[in-house]
Order: structure tokens, then sequence, then C-alpha cells
């Protein structure tokens, strides 16, 4: 089955999740990334929330990749305000997801808050075969490939 994972990364903690499920599965990967950078310390987490609460859509690159070419697409964010980053419903918005098996990953550092039901409601004409959410997934590296490898393994099983 031809996978494609779609993810936002602010830290490092959903591209580590995303690495270790394409090493897996060799699944293609396409990370988002905005056109102006959230700046350093305290500052980024001050306009992350900001985005969120305020509904923006900063701009994104360019994808470039075909969906149709996908059976499966897993898609991961962190956790900004209690749901998924801006650069994340910026992709949403301009890249329509229907008629797909669709999994979604999260990273988080207090609670995984609303983010997953959120993306299921954005993503409502697909079929959601899966849903995890890691906290800190970089604080214990071996152990977050681990549990992430055995759900895409699982995931994948049922797929068949």
């Amino acid at each position: 089955m031809k996978t494609l994972i779609i993810f936002y990364s602010l830290e490092g903690n959903t591209k580590f999740l995303a690495e270790s499920i394409s090493s897996t599965i060799g699944a293609d990967t396409f990370e988002i990334k905005t056109t102006k950078e959230m700046g350093t310390g305290f500052m980024k987490y001050f306009w992350g929330g900001k985005q969120v609460m305020m509904k923006e859509k900063p701009e994104i690159l360019s994808f470039d990749k075909n969906l149709a070419d996908y059976e499966m697409i897993l898609i991961g964010s962190p956790v900004w305000a209690s749901t998924f980053a801006p650069a994340l419903y910026t992709f949403l918005n301009n890249n329509k997801i229907a008629g797909k098996k669709v999994a979604l990953f999260c990273s988080y550092g207090g609670s995984v808050g609303r983010t997953l039901d959120n993306l299921k409601v954005v993503l409502k004409d697909n079929e959601i075969v899966g849903e995890i959410g890691f906290k800190n997934p970089l604080k214990d590296k071996e152990a977050s490939a681990k549990k992430i490898q055995e759900w895409i393994k699982d995931i994948m099983a049922k797929q068949i």
C-alpha cells in the first residue's frame, strides 16, 4: 500500500516520530515548512499560541507530492494550545484529502488536548484507521521509536 507521511515539527519531536514510521514501512515523507521562522526561546511559544488562538494560517512552502498517488496518509503534528499546529491547518486547507485511509499521530509536552479529535473533524471525508499521541518522544527515543513502530505495523497488518 503506497503510503505518505505528512507532518509539521517545530522542535523535532514529530519529525522523529515521522522518521521512525518511515524507516519501518518505507513510506514517502513530506515535512511542512513555513516561509517564516517562529523565532527562538519563549517567543516561539508566544507566536505559536497566538496563531492558534487567532486561527491564523501561516504561509507554507509548496507541496511537491500528488495525493492521488497514495492510498494511505499518515498525518503528524505537535500539540499547540490543545490542538494541531497552524502550519498543518494551512496545509489541510490548501490540499483536500478525501477518500483515503488516514492515521494520525502527535507529540506533546503537556497533554494531547483535542488535537486528534480536531484533526478527525477536518479529515471527516476519510477512514481514520489509527491515532496515537506521544509525550516528549525525544526524552526516550528508544521507547518512543519502539512504540510508534509497533503501532504502525499493527495498522498496516489490518489493511491487508
